[in-house]
């Protein structure tokens, strides 16, 4: 079995969105669209991938650029990048559910051989104060990929959501912004606690960022706790306007066990929108997703190295 962490650069431009995408056609799930609609959200993660060569070749280096796709719309992607040399990484769970489930059940092992990719990677919403039978099933299948991942030479990368409950919310004036500044970083150093007491060992977790530096100190030492040293931490985007996700790169670029990020509907939500209404500047919208990144990657690096 291979040692558990990840501790090299990381910068990801995740795709892997599906229920997002059916929500544009007004569709709760992808089971609904039309085989048009389906076409379109693939040709557009192929777009999206194309664009990605471009951040790659004009200022990220190749050993540091990941990409975060699905098989249902991205399986040409994800081919295309592992020969390409990048790093891949597949999502495993349904999309939008609250409760995680393997997207093609128990068949989940053959699906992740098919691509080969580099790293393994599930989403989670999970609260310590979650009803405990709910939790339980969420680390059962958790462990599932945990162990299938590391006995099979894959990284494992997951994405945790630590969302607040209604008694939490209330205790903050309903403010998500108040809950996030003051509940949620011990929060999510409990739900790391609990799951690494399970026998769940992330290689890298994608976490939700902090406009503190202090929150994610207590993050990075519970992922590092004991032998973990190697463990990292890399921040997520949220779908979070520019300003935020830019707040939450300043004050985590620098701190060692930060790596990096994935910022993905930040970087090409608009060029979506106007690409699947056929607008006229989808063109130029699409032309922007490298910019977008580069701008992210420059705020990550540039604070990272006035921080050191």
């Amino acid at each position: 079995m291979q040692e558990i962490g990840y501790n090299k650069p990381l910068y990801i431009l995740p795709f892997d969105h599906r229920a997002t995408f059916a929500v544009s056609f007004g569709y709760s799930s992808t089971q609904y669209l039309s085989l048009e609609q389906r076409d379109l959200i693939r040709d557009f993660k192929m777009l999206v991938y194309n664009h990605f060569k471009e951040i790659v070749h004009r200022k990220i280096p190749l050993g540091f650029a990941g990409i975060l796709c699905d098989e249902e719309f991205g399986s040409d992607v994800l081919r295309e990048a592992k020969g390409d040399g990048f790093i891949t990484i597949l999502t495993t769970e349904k999309s939008g559910q609250n409760i995680v489930e393997f997207e093609y059940g128990q068949e989940f092992g053959r699906h992740i051989e098919k691509y080969k990719p580099d790293f393994t990677k599930t989403l989670i919403k999970f609260n310590p104060e979650d009803p405990p039978d709910s939790r339980e099933k969420q680390k059962r299948h958790i462990k599932i990929l945990n162990d299938f991942s590391h006995e099979n030479n894959y990284k494992f990368l997951l994405e945790v959501l630590v969302l607040p409950t209604e008694q939490q919310l209330a205790m903050v004036g309903g403010s998500n912004e108040s809950y996030d500044k003051v509940l949620r970083a011990d929060l999510t150093v409990r739900v790391i606690s609990e799951l690494q007491d399970y026998g769940i060992e992330a290689d890298v977790w994608k976490l939700e960022g902090f406009s503190e530096k202090e929150n994610y100190n207590k993050v990075v030492s519970a992922i590092q706790k004991d032998h973990r040293q190697n463990v990292s931490l890399i921040i997520l985007g949220r779908g979070a306007d520019e300003q935020h996700v830019e707040e939450w790169l300043k004050a985590g670029a620098g701190i060692p066990g930060i790596i990096g990020f994935a910022v993905g509907r930040t970087v090409f939500w608009d060029a979506w929108e106007k690409y699947y209404r056929k607008e006229s500047y989808s063109e130029e919208a699409l032309n922007n997703i490298p910019d977008n990144f580069i701008k992210f990657y420059n705020v990550f690096t540039e604070k990272s190295t006035s921080s050191a």
